[in-house]
């Protein structure tokens, strides 16, 4: 079943004609470490809309944005995570630096980003594509102390330790 949920863009914009009645939500980035606050995130998008389309970053395009030693996972591998979660009605890899491209061909009626982006300061790219056609941008509160940052950072430090408290 999860795997079935992985398009790759040819096949997702055809997927996408099956969700034209439907209020279709859109979201996008490097889920490398796959962590609760993803999950949190996921499912209060999931939760706005009838159906939740997934686009990760390519590896190429995770080490051009967060440097080297990024990915942690292969894009197939967080693909298939994602795909997991039932939250997740699609997922697709995409190459390019931003969603953008993809964001235009499938013109979502919701955005959703974290809220560690905002209008005021760092408005996604992908944002201004989707209110460029009337569309929705949601910014979605982030779980504190829960990054993938953080935990690769934790871990190469020598371990978890003593877990910190989880935040709901």
């Amino acid at each position: 079943m999860a795997l079935s949920k992985i398009r790759d863009e040819e096949e997702l914009l055809r997927a996408c004609e099956e969700y034209r009645d439907a209020r279709l939500g859109f979201t996008n980035g490097c889920f490398d470490l796959l962590h609760v606050g993803h999950v949190r995130y996921l499912q209060e998008a999931r939760a706005a809309v009838d159906a939740l389309i997934v686009a990760i970053n390519s590896d190429a395009s995770v080490r051009a944005l967060k440097g080297a030693g990024r990915p942690v996972a292969p894009a197939e591998q967080r693909a298939e995570m994602l795909a997991a979660l039932e939250c997740v009605d699609l997922v697709v890899i995409f190459a390019d630096r931003t969603a953008e491209r993809l964001v235009a061909l499938v013109q979502p009626d919701v955005y959703f980003k974290g809220a560690d982006y905002s209008r005021e300061l760092n408005m996604p790219p992908e944002a201004r594509v989707v209110e460029g056609y009337g569309g929705e941008v949601r910014f979605i509160k982030l779980t504190p102390g829960v990054s993938t940052t953080e935990l690769i950072s934790r871990i190469r430090s020598g371990g978890l330790g003593a877990p910190r408290p989880v935040v709901r």
